[in-house]
């Protein structure tokens, strides 16, 4: 089961920074995107950090169970979060991707809760 964390929380972690890379860039479809949601210019910052801050927790978890854990339901409620945003606005095509994220974070609170 520790395998699977590791493997799980290393994807993870790389789709994260990938994110948060984007949101510190900010490409112009990204930006669009966030108008679209009602989220203000001023919030890609801290939503990068919040992405980068939950890859760090993922890492720091593999030797610190508690930690790996508070990273996975911080992101489980991030995701929730961008779910919600999405379907707020009758974004459907927006949606699937952050709720297979929360799936994921999920999955994690899990995997580390089992390798205690």
């Amino acid at each position: 089961m520790f395998i699977t964390y590791v493997i799980v929380s290393s994807l993870m972690s790389v789709v994260l920074v990938a994110s948060a890379g984007a949101k510190f860039t900010r490409p112009k479809r990204l930006v669009d995107q966030m108008s679209t949601l009602g989220l203000s210019y001023g919030m890609l910052p801290f939503l990068g950090v919040a992405q980068i801050a939950g890859a760090g927790g993922l890492i720091m978890g593999l030797g610190w169970g508690l930690i790996g854990i508070a990273a996975a339901v911080g992101l489980t409620l991030y995701f929730i979060g961008a779910v919600a945003a999405h379907l707020r606005v009758s974004d459907y095509k927006g949606a699937p991707p952050a709720a297979v994220l929360t799936s994921v974070a999920i999955v994690l609170i899990v995997l580390r809760v089992a390798t205690l």
